[in-house]
């Protein structure tokens, strides 16, 4: 059963995305050569926590951590620890936020210093997959447009869609119905009504679709061990039309004033 946010949710929900923004700009400050995914993750968690909100991940369903930091050919759920970014690394950043009882999830991947022609755009398409889809949520529509819009662009540009990892609902619980994959046709799947809040997540490798979970239980990578790129916004539906609730504007000045 699909939940609909009243405006008064959906106010709230953004108020965790503003939090969950400003954490995220935190995180981008450190993300360089020589620093550890487990030293990224503090710095997101005490963010959080000083904003008198809690990290959504940390302890959901037992994951041990407040990022979900997936470098390379991890696709999602990477858990941080002792690894140190280097030169030519990619890394996905994913994170929840949930203040007064209402969740905002979010998720970026950063180069780390200079990668390669074909990565960077596999980021770009990545990146711009998600905006594509969230331009697909028009009045009358229905979840497979969306899933159609992400589809369509990133295997026009060669990449392959992740098809076992799906976006989903988002409000008082993390993860709610419905789920929003990011492959599918135009026209199947529930309708955008008013009030739905979903966090909408192109997962695309450079190489095959093929995934693999690694014995951790968690970290998923690419079969082929090939890069994998991962964006992700929390959006309502709100008059017919998208609302992004979450925001890249913190990471963005970040890296703005990084490669001035």
């Amino acid at each position: 059963m699909i939940y609909y946010k009243t405006l008064a949710e959906i106010k709230a929900i953004k108020e965790s995305a503003q939090i969950l923004g400003k954490a995220h700009g935190e995180v981008a400050k450190h993300v360089k050569p020589g620093i550890s995914t487990k030293d990224l993750d503090k710095v997101a968690e005490e963010y959080i926590k000083d904003n008198n909100s809690t990290p959504s991940f940390l302890g959901y369903n037992g994951f041990p951590a407040s990022l979900c930091i997936s470098v390379n050919e991890v696709v999602v759920h990477g858990i941080p620890g002792e690894y140190v970014l280097k030169e030519g690394d990619i890394i996905s950043i994913d994170c929840g936020v949930n203040h007064n009882g209402f969740h905002a999830d979010s998720a970026y991947t950063y180069s780390v210093g200079n990668i390669d022609t074909k990565t960077q755009e596999l980021l770009e398409v990545t990146k711009d997959s998600l905006y594509k889809g969230i331009n697909a949520m028009t009045s009358g529509g229905r979840i497979g447009d969306i899933s159609f819009a992400i589809q369509s662009y990133a295997e026009k540009h060669g990449f392959s869609i992740v098809r076992e990892l799906v976006g989903h609902g988002v409000g008082k619980k993390l993860h709610e119905k419905p789920d929003v994959p990011n492959f599918g046709k135009r026209g199947r799947g529930p309708k955008l009504e008013n009030g739905l809040v979903i966090a909408i997540e192109p997962m695309i490798n450079l190489g095959t679709k093929s995934i693999v979970q690694e014995r951790d239980g968690w970290t998923i990578r690419t079969r082929d061990k090939k890069p994998s790129a991962h964006y992700e916004h929390t959006v309502a539906f709100v008059d017919g039309k998208p609302e992004i609730l979450t925001t890249f504007e913190y990471i963005e000045n970040v890296l703005a004033t990084q490669y001035a």
